[in-house]
């Protein structure tokens, strides 16, 4: 008796909270959000992109510490702001020196060796494995959220249009969408990328008209169950504008499908950047891309450094698996039969 005297929005809330498996993929797409965000500053490695290369130290297993040198280049300091590190990052004002030998150690005064633990190893040019996971984790929910985007605004707008007019407008919108439905993603994906060139935000928009079809057939469909319905034709016959009557009073009496919709998307989304950065078209070096570090180090997995392309594997799985059930949770916490 309790939930019928929450508003809608609460009730949904409640139900999202008592669904365990949909909280823990919520609880891991926070704590990924979480590491996005901090991103530089959390980073053992805080370089612009986390590429620093100590070739020497190339392959160390997780968990490995090595004693460095710490020497001041003689750069010129520049100084930057807080945002600026916490966007870009930080050129070091120090070179660091592998002392991988006990007799070069006697080279150097106390005060000038440190020590460094890469808890996930180093991958094959000697770079922090952990910080470009963090720093791979920005692609990925930008890559999400920007797709996302693209595909809800062209979906839902083509979608409504075709399901609220019909006739021969819906008609072709409606070929348009079983044209585009029936090509592979990965390869759409791929042609809208070599006609916009390879680059950071070219892989955004790709992925992003690649998936709207999806979002229009389920926005059609809906306003085609709806549109006769009491409150449409009262609004109709109080003269309201097309428009208004699509966006304020059709799509809001969906907006569950649609959320359910834009988190399966994210999900695809991940799986697409991924895929398009293993296969050269992704986001490029030295940007670290969980996809581009699995195609970097997919070799290993025959040799005894297979973590190197298991670890960023895992991480997609783990993040596409928390979206998914997310999505889930939201799915049955707007249905009204449950």
């Amino acid at each position: 008796m309790e939930e019928i005297t929450l508003s809608p929005f609460k009730r949904v809330l409640l139900k999202l909270w008592k669904n365990k498996l949909a909280m823990f993929g919520g609880v891991l797409i926070v704590i990924t959000i979480l590491f996005a965000f901090l991103g530089y500053l959390i980073m053992p490695d805080n370089s612009p992109n986390a590429n620093e290369m100590h070739l020497e130290i190339s392959t160390l297993s997780p968990g490995t510490t090595v004693d460095f040198a710490k020497i001041e280049n003689g750069k010129t300091k520049i100084e930057k702001s807080f945002v600026d590190v916490w966007i870009n990052g930080k050129e070091s004002d120090f070179d660091y020196i592998p002392l991988l030998d006990d007799s070069t150690k006697s080279d150097y005064n106390t005060s000038e060796i440190i020590h460094r633990t890469y808890w996930l190893g180093t991958d094959r040019y000697g770079r922090d494995m952990l910080s470009r996971m963090i720093l791979g984790t920005r692609v990925s929910l930008a890559v999400g959220l920007v797709s996302v985007i693209i595909s809800m605004f062209v979906g839902v707008f083509l979608g409504a249009i075709a399901g609220y007019y019909g006739g021969k407008l819906d008609a072709l919108i409606s070929w348009l969408i079983n044209v585009i439905w029936s090509l592979p993603s990965l390869l759409l994906v791929i042609a809208i990328s070599f006609a916009l060139g390879k680059g950071f935000w070219q892989v955004f928009i790709a992925i992003g008209l690649s998936m709207w079809v999806e979002v229009a057939r389920l926005v059609r469909g809906q306003i085609l169950s709806i549109k006769e319905v009491e409150y449409v034709e009262a609004a109709k016959a109080l003269g309201y504008h097309e428009f208004r009557i699509i966006f304020r009073h059709i799509l809001p009496n969906i907006l569950g499908p649609l959320l359910v919709m834009a988190s399966a998307n994210f999900a695809s989304a991940i799986l697409l950047e991924a895929g398009l950065s293993f296969l050269g078209f992704g986001a490029q070096p030295p940007i670290p891309t969980w996809g581009g570090m699995v195609k970097e180090h997919y070799g290993y997995i025959i040799m005894d450094a297979a973590y190197l392309a298991m670890i960023p594997g895992l991480a997609i799985m783990m993040l596409v698996y928390a979206f998914n059930i997310f999505s889930s949770g939201i799915r049955d916490a707007f249905d009204q039969k449950n």
